[in-house]
């Protein structure tokens, strides 16, 4: 099957008040991990790939990756840039092969962001290719981008509300009190804003920071209309854990493939946990 769009996702998803996760790749054992747990429960999902993941990895490589496990796999699955930081970046994704691209504008003034995202979307749309954009500043760390508590923003239902009428996105991350990277505490998701935007607009939301956020609140954030999440630095850490246990139990190894098989197993495990929680399982 070839990649598809998200707009072959996410509207299913909020009719059928579900969420597709979003699992980010960065290697071929995270791209092997994630599709074995899609095909293990029938689930769509999305692979997201950061700037700094396409850097790694090489822009060639990902979407030969992405599209090995779409045609392997029999799925929906949607290739979409994490974060992208520009218009060049997002068309040289869209040029590649990708099927969806985010352009996180936050940083940008409210009026900025406007007018940039919708210079992509207008690109994007004439391509086939869906468009996630992003209001309010989320915080935590990803990749080599922090941002302090104290300067994550929350999202503004009116101000989300009129970024989609005027933008055209087909999906929508709203920072509602979720951060990237593992949380030292518990988050507080501001539930009222997801519903009120939810209610207002007809795309999906997206939660970004799903990693570690308690099970119940997922739950939560779902009923509240969010329909994609975000999932990454979790199968970072099973992943890391697993090499180290091998590594440590046995400082003869050296065969990369004794401690990567360990590895990806322990992501396919995560990565179906997380499907089984989002509701996905047999929506593909």
């Amino acid at each position: 099957m070839a990649l598809v769009s998200m707009n072959e996702l996410l509207p299913k998803a909020k009719a059928g008040k579900y969420a597709v996760g979003q699992f980010n790749m960065n290697n071929l054992e995270f791209a092997q991990a994630i599709t074995q747990a899609g095909m293990e429960l029938n689930a769509p999902f999305i692979f997201g790939v950061s700037e700094g993941a396409l850097k790694y990895m090489g822009i060639e490589y990902t979407v030969a990756l992405a599209e090995a496990s779409a045609k392997k796999s029999g799925l929906p699955i949607a290739l979409h840039l994490d974060h992208g930081s520009s218009f060049d970046v997002a068309m040289k994704c869209i040029r590649a092969g990708f099927s969806s691209v985010m352009f996180d504008g936050s940083h940008h003034s409210y009026e900025d962001n406007i007018r940039l995202t919708k210079e992509i979307v207008k690109a994007a749309h004439a391509m086939g290719v869906s468009v996630e954009g992003e209001l309010g500043t989320i915080g935590g760390t990803e990749d080599d981008i922090s941002v302090a508590e104290e300067n994550a923003n929350l999202a503004k239902p009116e101000e989300a509300i009129r970024f989609y009428e005027e933008t055209g996105v087909d999906a929508l991350a709203i920072a509602v009190g979720t951060a990237h990277g593992m949380y030292a505490g518990v988050p507080k998701i501001h539930y009222d804003i997801i519903e009120q935007v939810a209610r207002a607009i007809p795309i999906s939301l997206v939660l970004h920071g799903g990693s570690g956020v308690p099970d119940q609140m997922l739950i939560d954030a779902i009923k509240a209309g969010v329909t994609k999440i975000n999932v990454n630095t979790e199968n970072q850490v099973a992943g890391t854990q697993a090499i180290r246990d091998v590594l440590n139990k046995d400082a003869k190894v050296y065969d990369p493939r004794k401690y990567l098989t360990p590895a990806r197993n322990a992501m396919v495990e995560v990565v179906k946990s997380k499907i089984i929680l989002f509701g996905t399982s047999n929506k593909s």
